[in-house]
């Protein structure tokens, strides 16, 4: 089921920061306490594979699980709130014109490229080589152990009748944006998903925009 679709009240005029995120390339940034990010879908049906970390212990980051168990859905929209490993709320999602982002479809990889597909597509780029290169320049000494389950913003991942995953044609379309307000200091990990293989793409993989506006004075 498609959750409420909820516009958001800020204007792009006063943000903080407005920055392109190039198709299939990864992006390390920083969130802040009360900094709400938006993630712009562009061209329509471009998956955002995304890792949330807390900046002061990075491994207390996004889990899956307890985000499902909190907010009793699989796919995420306006109003959820995503927890950390550690229980703790680390976003809250307070605007989304899409009305699904996936949990469940995890981020591609060489090895799962050449299961899925074919032995060919191994050395495809791919979103976990992209959170390693995003990692590998970063000091913080995070690695391949750090990538953990991520979410797909903008992804339509259906769960079948028999409980399987399906990787559909997406409900986004340009322009259409998740906003979310970050309740503690992240590391936002980003892939732009350069997958080719199946329709999270449109089999075309595009660029994302990002909006950050401040708190604004109490």
């Amino acid at each position: 089921m498609q959750a409420t679709l909820t516009e958001s009240t800020l204007d792009p005029a006063l943000a903080a920061a407005d920055m392109i995120h190039p198709a299939g390339e990864p992006w390390l940034m920083e969130l802040k306490a009360g900094q709400v990010l938006r993630i712009v879908d562009l061209e329509g049906n471009q998956a955002v594979d995304t890792i949330f970390y807390s900046a002061a212990d990075p491994s207390e980051r996004y889990s899956l699980t307890r985000t499902i168990a909190a907010g009793g859905r699989l796919y995420l929209g306006a109003g959820s709130t995503l927890m950390s490993s550690a229980g703790r709320p680390m976003l809250t999602i307070t605007a989304d014109t899409c009305g699904r982002h996936d949990t469940l479809g995890g981020a591609c990889a060489s090895e799962s490229n050449t299961v899925r597909y074919a032995i060919e597509k191994r050395f495809m780029h791919s979103c976990r080589d992209n959170y390693l290169l995003a990692l590998g320049h970063d000091a913080r000494g995070l690695d391949k152990r750090d990538v953990v389950s991520n979410i797909n913003f903008f992804m339509n991942v259906p769960v079948t009748p028999e409980g399987r995953l399906t990787f559909e044609d997406g409900i986004s379309a340009p322009g259409k944006y998740v906003e979310m307000r970050a309740e503690m200091d992240l590391l936002v990990l980003v892939s732009n998903c350069p997958q080719l293989n199946n329709p999270c793409n449109g089999y075309n993989p595009t660029a994302v925009r990002y909006l950050i506006w401040d708190p604004l004075p109490a």
